[in-house]
């Protein structure tokens, strides 16, 4: 029996102290005590749990991402906007009817000179939907190298302003009243958005979906981080106008290098369709099964497959992307 009551005690006392030591610890009692100390004492919360400000860096890096996020989700333009690009002020009705008219007088414009039906209609459709869209994109090429052309100095006359004293508004109007064309229509434009409320960073971002090149962008990339993270502006555009002229200067050495690719490739190509034409000025009887027999004609449609195909290979092999 006194074995049996010390094995009890023992066991009670190793109980209490179990309990006193350990199921706090099981209960959350002692975590709801340091909850009750962390509230009593207020300033080391509010010191933790103060967010401490975004430098510089941080911001620029947090609007590039935005922009970039932006440009990502922009879609194809469409195609009241490719003529705005284009330096056309048709609308979108204008141009389709132009390009059925077209299509149409190439049709019937062919039917006597071949006399297939299907010939004229291929034709056709290549006069209707090819030729306007290649010259959308032909004259879309040739406006974007007049901006590109005139984009540095207008970056100057900008910073000049702004040393001078004046706001970067006043400097955007100079440059929209004096400065040649498409520079003065298109920073027209950006006037003209933000006097109907749009904040100028975002007027000088739209730059870009008018004229869809790399300098567009810097252009309205630099306005929006200054206006939303503050800086020397003017030490701003001055660097970007130093990129500008290095990246004209570069894409000129690329030209220069790669003109003796490109008149190789004309030739190239060129040489099929003049050797046929002195061949049949010469002996138009033995070319002429070209195009009168079925398997000349077979023969001629897949030469002028394989031409195309290698005019391709040529072209992508010469235009250089920087």
């Amino acid at each position: 029996m006194d074995a049996y009551a010390l094995f009890f005690l023992v066991a009670v006392a190793i109980g209490g102290v179990a309990y006193v030591f350990i199921y706090p610890i099981l209960s959350g009692e002692r975590n709801a005590e340091r909850r009750v100390a962390a509230a009593a004492r207020a300033e080391p919360i509010t010191r933790s749990a103060r967010t401490p400000q975004k430098t510089r860096r941080e911001q620029v890096e947090g609007s590039l991402k935005e922009l970039e996020q932006r440009q990502k989700k922009a879609k194809r333009p469409p195609l009241s906007v490719r003529i705005s690009q284009a330096g056309l002020s048709w609308s979108k009705r204008r141009f389709i009817m132009i390009s059925v008219g077209l299509g149409v007088f190439a049709f019937f414009a062919m039917i006597p000179m071949t006399g297939s039906l299907l010939t004229s209609l291929a034709f056709g459709f290549t006069a209707g939907c090819g030729v306007p869209l290649w010259l959308l994109k032909f004259l879309k090429k040739r406006r974007e190298a007049r901006f590109l052309d005139g984009l540095p100095d207008a970056v100057d006359v900008i910073v000049r302003g702004i040393k001078a004293g004046l706001p970067l508004l006043d400097s955007l109007k100079m440059i929209a009243t004096e400065a040649p064309e498409p520079m003065r229509s298109e920073f027209r434009g950006i006037i003209e958005t933000q006097t109907i409320g749009i904040p100028l960073s975002e007027a000088c971002l739209k730059l870009y979906e008018r004229i869809p090149v790399a300098e567009s962008n810097f252009f309205g990339i630099v306005i929006s981080i200054q206006q939303r993270a503050g800086g020397n502006l003017s030490e701003a555009l001055g660097n970007l106008s130093t990129v500008l002229r290095d990246r004209k200067k570069m894409k000129a050495k690329i030209k220069a290098m790669s003109m003796e690719a490109k008149a190789s490739a004309s030739i190239i190509g060129a040489l099929p369709i003049i050797v046929l034409l002195l061949v049949y000025l010469s002996s138009p009887d033995y070319i002429e099964l070209l195009w009168t027999d079925s398997l000349g004609r077979l023969m001629l449609a897949c030469s002028a497959i394989w031409m195309f195909i290698g005019i391709m290979v040529m072209r992508k092999m010469i235009n250089f992307d920087f």
